[in-house]
């Protein structure tokens, strides 16, 4: 075999060889980045759960409280007018 010939097959044998290394490792790199963003998503999903139970809860602390107590529009902002023009003379 001549010189040629075994430079041309051993350069042929590296390149395919670091062509496969750089194939396994962009598999690799794409694997963990797809799991990177399951992981965001059921952070994300956790947070949003936590969120609307914590809403629902406010919700229903709201409904009972309206139901003990009568709120009405309107009373609060003339009784603080009234107090503050009285605190001035």
């Amino acid at each position: 075999m001549s010189r040629t010939s075994k430079l041309t097959l051993a350069a042929t044998g590296l390149g395919t060889a670091g062509i496969i290394y750089f194939v396994h490792w962009a598999q690799e790199n794409d694997r963990a980045a797809m799991h990177r963003g399951v992981e965001r998503d059921m952070e994300k999903q956790r947070i949003r759960q936590e969120r609307q139970a914590e809403f629902e809860m406010q919700k229903r602390l709201e409904e009972e409280f309206l139901k003990l107590q009568t709120v009405t529009a309107g009373t609060d902002n003339q009784n603080l007018a009234g107090n503050n023009s009285g605190k001035g003379s």
